[in-house]
């Protein structure tokens, strides 16, 4: 089986490993997040497990192990210090700027870790770290256990751009009513897709993690079992400034 090596996609560099890895670890982890507002997680009295909110995508990464030894026999790589064959994966976790039809900005390269027919895995190395051993006598490590995590990018399109400072950030919506009166909202929706307190706070004062103040206003103990139709008292909280 041919070397395992990853391929700087943008400029279709290869950085080779010395030995191919004795293992390597794939894990998914789906798009799923436990329910919480500003304040805190949301429970209730009445729940046997905290409720999920599930946000779609996901991640999936790659944890491996490489070996690096200067001193191996036959190896075609020479040089004294390890450091020579590691740095290249150091770099490939450093952010980069690069600059395309839109502003210039920072991420780190996009590599894909190619073995043989089988392993092709599009990511971005997110972790990497490195333990030396094997020391001369003028402190060059000659010997490296590096072990590194990749997070797997969509292939259909690019990993999600961090937007440059000079990008303006999405202007935050302002609260529908600045109370003085106490008003009375009807819960809107249907079946599973109810009304939240926290998006019903969010709507009239502007902060989602003011809900427990309408909780308590209704005597509600269970702020995830919302009926539509249900008539809530949104009271004053004090002018805002």
């Amino acid at each position: 089986m041919e070397r395992a090596a990853f391929l700087i996609e943008a400029t279709q560099e290869r950085v080779t490993c010395l030995l191919n890895p004795e293992h390597v670890t794939v894990q998914r982890t789906a798009g799923i997040r436990q329910r919480a507002t500003l304040s805190g997680q949301l429970g209730g009295r009445y729940l046997s497990d905290d409720p999920l909110l599930y946000t779609g995508g996901g991640s999936t990464q790659l944890t491996m192990s490489l070996l690096f030894d200067v001193t191996l026999l036959g190896s075609s790589f020479m040089t004294d210090d390890v450091r020579n064959l590691t740095q290249p994966l150091w770099n490939l976790s450093e952010n980069q700027t690069q600059r395309t039809s839109a502003p210039a900005y920072v991420q780190p390269y996009h590599v894909r870790f190619i073995w043989g027919k089988v392993w092709s895995f599009p990511g971005v190395i997110a972790a990497i770290s490195e333990r030396l051993e094997d020391f001369t006598s003028q402190g060059i490590p000659r010997r490296s256990w590096l072990r590194l995590r990749m997070l797997r990018i969509d292939e259909g399109a690019s990993a999600i751009r961090t937007p440059p400072l000079s990008e303006p950030l999405t202007a935050v919506a302002q609260p529908v009513l600045l109370q003085r009166d106490a008003v009375v909202h009807e819960v809107m929706g249907s079946g599973g897709d109810t009304e939240r307190l926290d998006e019903i706070a969010a709507h009239y004062y502007g902060n989602p993690a003011l809900w427990r103040v309408i909780a308590n206003a209704n005597e509600i103990r269970d702020p995830l079992n919302l009926t539509p139709g249900l008539r809530l008292t949104i009271p004053p909280i004090g002018k805002q400034s």
